[in-house]
């Protein structure tokens, strides 16, 4: 995130944003600099789970913390949407946004359509439930996600260009010390994995089996090293207390502060991972990524994996097989399609400039 700050316009109006989720940090924090760098006032607020609280300190972002975590139970989980809907209101009471812009947050779509507030929702997973009986006024998806996949009104529908990673991995520059920091050497093979989020309404338990195979068999190879990143505490507890002696010999680490996702897949070898994010990063960057993602795959996974940019890992034996563990070469992050961004902001603006009129068909 650029440190530099801008002064908005009285006049352009305010765009509300929530991070809802640890990847919205970096995926809204290029969106954040550019609509300010246009004069718009943004307003943040995120939700204290899944290190979101400790990223937008690390983008530098001003972010209001309202609301957690619900856990995996449907009824807590409805309780607490309808909870922090009323806490979102509250916090922004009196600052009048023009748009509230989001990616999947239930909360936060609810919290606007109370307020009457136009939600431009982003999202690149087609299976997701919606929520019933509210909607975005707009939706907007890459453009490889068929239209009729969608459960969407075609007509509020609008497709960017690429994936939603290229919208902030453009602006990657790595950091060398991160190996010297984690305490693996040049010699090691480094694999960075991100566990299933079994807490997700779409979590399959193939996915554990898949993720429990692959520590298995990282942890009985020489010159290996694993740096886990948990979704959560409850996750660390329990790698923690599966893999005892993998964590006490060096084998398994869970850094002790929050690292940058990107610097860390760049340093990596290989990452493998249970959730959409950090594979389609990885894919950005131009490491080799495996998915241990065992719900339905999305269309964005499967443009990858057809071009040759993700295998997908359907079995235990596709983990024993299908995994090369090898160095790779390091030279320079791949150049990801800046259009991207440029593509969403020019969205939100027109949006911004005109709530009550669809987007010109050239930004379709």
């Amino acid at each position: 995130m650029n440190s530099t700050k801008h002064t908005p316009s009285p006049d352009a109006g305010t765009v509300w944003i929530d991070l809802e989720n640890s990847p919205h940090v970096p995926f809204f924090a290029p969106i954040i600099d550019e609509l300010e760098k246009r004069g718009y006032s943004v307003l943040v607020t995120g939700r204290d789970c899944f290190q979101v609280a400790d990223l937008a300190k690390l983008f530098d972002i001003d972010c209001k913390l309202v609301g957690h975590h619900n856990g995996k139970n449907r009824i807590a989980k409805l309780l607490g949407l309808c909870q922090r809907s009323l806490q979102l209101d509250l916090a922004v009471l009196g600052k009048k946004p023009r748009l509230a812009l989001s990616h999947g947050s239930r909360s936060h779509l609810l919290a606007s359509a109370i307020l009457g507030i136009p939600h431009l929702m982003l999202f690149d997973y087609e299976h997701a439930k919606p929520m019933p009986l509210v909607r975005p006024d707009w939706a907007m998806v890459p453009e490889m996600i068929m239209t009729e996949d969608v459960p969407f009104d075609a007509d509020r529908l609008l497709k960017y260009p690429g994936i939603k990673e290229d919208v902030y991995v453009p602006r990657f520059k790595p950091d060398p010390s991160l190996r010297t920091r984690l305490g693996i050497t040049a010699e090691e093979l480094l694999v960075t994995i991100r566990p299933p989020a079994n807490e997700a309404h779409y979590h399959n338990p193939q996915s554990d089996e898949l993720f429990h195979a692959v520590i298995d068999l990282l942890g009985a190879k020489s010159h290996t090293k694993v740096v886990l990143l948990p979704r959560n505490d409850k996750q660390a507890i329990a790698a923690r207390h599966r893999w005892p002696e993998l964590f006490a010999a060096g084998k398994v680490q869970i850094p002790n502060e929050v690292v940058d996702g990107l610097n860390l897949i760049w340093h990596s070898d290989l990452v493998i991972s249970g959730g959409g994010t950090m594979n389609r990063e990885a894919t950005a960057l131009g490491v080799p990524v495996y998915s241990i993602f065992r719900g339905k795959t999305g269309a964005v996974d499967r443009y990858l994996s057809a071009n040759g940019r993700m295998v997908l890992l359907e079995s235990v034996e596709d983990v024993r097989t299908k995994i090369v563990l090898a160095r790779r070469s390091f030279s320079k992050p791949a150049t990801a399609n800046s259009d991207t961004l440029d593509f969403i902001v020019n969205t939100v603006v027109s949006l911004m400039e005109s709530p009550q009129r669809r987007p010109s068909p050239k930004m379709q």
